[in-house]
Parts: C-alpha cells; sequence; structure tokens
C-alpha cells in the first residue's frame, strides 16, 4: 500500500512540473510562431493548461475507470473555480479590467453546461460527437471575439507573463513542450493506475477519488500559472486561463470519455448541477473593474469542501 501510495504521489510531482513547462513552452512557441499575444492568453494558455486532466481522463477511460474519468473532469472544473481562483484571491489582489474574459466567461458557461446535460443523458458516441463539434464552434467564436479586441490587457499581461523564463529560443521551447508532454503523460499513468488501486483497496470509491485527488494533481500546473500570475500582476490572465480551461475541459474532455466509453453519469446529480451553477456564479462575478475580495474568495474555496458532501 505505501509503495502505491509513493506511486501516486511520484505522478502527482510529475504532472505538476511538466504540466507547468508544457503550458509555458507552448505559449512560448505559439508567441514565436507569430500567434498574437491575446490570442496565446485567451486561447492557447487555456486550451494548454486543460492538457493535463484531458491526459488523465483518457488515461483512465482506455483503461475502463469510467467513474474516474469523469469524476475529475467534474471535479476539475469545480476545482479551478472555486480553490484554484479563491487561492489567487487570497494571495493577492484580484482585479479584472477585460471585457474580453465576461465574453470568454459566457462561453465557458455555455461548454460546461453542454457538458452537464451529455452527462446527465448518458455518455455515448452521440455525445462524443456533439461536444466535439461544440469545442470546435466555441474555439472559432473565440478566436474572432479576441480578434476583435487585438490590444485587450491580456495581451500584454500574456506577454509579460511569457517572458518570466528568459528569452525564448525555438530549440529550447520546442524541448521544454514535448518534455514537457511526455511527463504528463508519463505522470497521468502512474496517477490513474495508483491511485484507482489505492482506492480499491482502502474501501472508497471511484467517484470521490477522481473528484478529489486526481482532479487536484491534474489542476496542480494551473495552480502554479495562477501563483506565478499573480506574483507578476496579471489578474487577467489568471482568470482567461481558468475560464479557457473549463470550455476545453468540459467540451474535449467529454468527448473523449464519451467516444472511450458509454454508460450513465459517474458522478451524483447534484454535482454536475453545482458545477453548472459554481460556473454561473463566476460569470456574474466578473464585472470589469470589480475586485474579487478576501471574503469572496475565501467563499469560493469553502463551497469546493460544501460540494463533497453531495457526491453521496
Amino acid at each position: 500500500m505505501l509503495l502505491l501510495i509513493a506511486l501516486v504521489v511520484l505522478g502527482l510531482v510529475i504532472l505538476a512540473f511538466a504540466g507547468d513547462h508544457l503550458v509555458l513552452g507552448s505559449g512560448r512557441l505559439a508567441g514565436r510562431l507569430g500567434l498574437r499575444p491575446v490570442v496565446v492568453g485567451v486561447v492557447v494558455m487555456g486550451l494548454v493548461a486543460s492538457v493535463p486532466e484531458l491526459v488523465v481522463a483518457a488515461a483512465a477511460g482506455l483503461r475502463g475507470h469510467e467513474e474516474l474519468a469523469t469524476a475529475s473532469l467534474v471535479g476539475w472544473n469545480i476545482l479551478n473555480l472555486t480553490v484554484i481562483l479563491g487561492v489567487g484571491g487570497l494571495t493577492g489582489a484580484l482585479v479584472i479590467w477585460s471585457s474580453l474574459l465576461q465574453r470568454e466567461a459566457l462561453l465557458s458557461v455555455a461548454a460546461v453546461t453542454i457538458f452537464a446535460i451529455t452527462l446527465l443523458e448518458g455518455l455515448g458516441w452521440a455525445a462524443g460527437v456533439t461536444l466535439a463539434v461544440a469545442l470546435i464552434g466555441a474555439l472559432v467564436l473565440l478566436v474572432l471575439l479576441v480578434r476583435g479586441v487585438p490590444n485587450d490587457v491580456v495581451a500584454a499581461q500574456s506577454a509579460g507573463y511569457l517572458k518570466t523564463a528568459g528569452p525564448p529560443r525555438l530549440r529550447r521551447e520546442v524541448s521544454r513542450t514535448l518534455i514537457g508532454l511526455a511527463g504528463v503523460l508519463v505522470g497521468a499513468q502512474l496517477l490513474v493506475i495508483n491511485a484507482s488501486e489505492v482506492a480499491s483497496r482502502a474501501g472508497a470509491s471511484a467517484d470521490l477519488v477522481g473528484f478529489t485527488l486526481v482532479a487536484f494533481a491534474a489542476a496542480l500546473p494551473v495552480l502554479i500559472i495562477v501563483i506565478r500570475a499573480q506574483r507578476h500582476g496579471y489578474s487577467d490572465l489568471l482568470v482567461g486561463t481558468l475560464l479557457g480551461g473549463n470550455l476545453c475541459n468540459s467540451l474535449a474532455g467529454g468527448a473523449i470519455v464519451a467516444l472511450l466509453t458509454s454508460g450513465a453519469p459517474a458522478v451524483a446529480p447534484t454535482v454536475i448541477v453545482a458545477m453548472v451553477a459554481i460556473s454561473g456564479f463566476i460569470w456574474a462575478l466578473l464585472a470589469p473593474g470589480m475586485p474579487l475580495s478576501r471574503a469572496q474568495s475565501a467563499l469560493l474555496v469553502a463551497v469546493y469542501f460544501l460540494v463533497l458532501p453531495l457526491l453521496t
């Protein structure tokens, strides 16, 4: 049992560091390839930030752990907008100035809602295709939105964030991205295989383990981004990454699991509804110029723990 726990911790550590370098490397590589900073900040960062969770969900689905896969997707979405965002607000002032983020937040809510409906209806090929088409449509719409606001504050914050690791060099960033991706793949396998075995031996349900341990492990790279962004005062980039991550996680992750497995939702319907409600609540908080207070941040963290009893 101790060996299994050690392997889970090892998978968690590998995911955290590999995911961080994957996001940083791919973001800097996108900039070197000529993508506008606003596109990198709103689209690329959010998309790549969800990769660790997508890999974890795919690994769980391929191994027949449907409950673990779907619970981790739902848990990741809720964790991002409660604990991760709450920690960001508790560690420093968090004020959003970008009007673009409100539109992205609305798209994120729509994506989470579509994902929730497919979970409640039962996953399958039809749901997988629906989510995949919705993902393509959402990404196209998001790119059109950011092109309409090329000088949004997220652009400057994205450019500044990606410079924190020194001047970008093409060969180094390609290597960083590939090594980060390889690390995510290895970390996901270690986590899924051993976390499911630990749950089985400890008598814990797969949905509880997926919602907590697995989702938290996959969200660690995002937490690193949040802490680093807050240190430089990049609140808009922080929130944009979380929103974009939830959008891609819901649609891409849901499509992956739906196409790999089929069946009823693996988590309680009340938790699925809570996921949508939390997304809508965050959208309501994102008025430009309105700070996220410490009391609101603490409330967001508390909400996560209030949701846990709904799993039973």
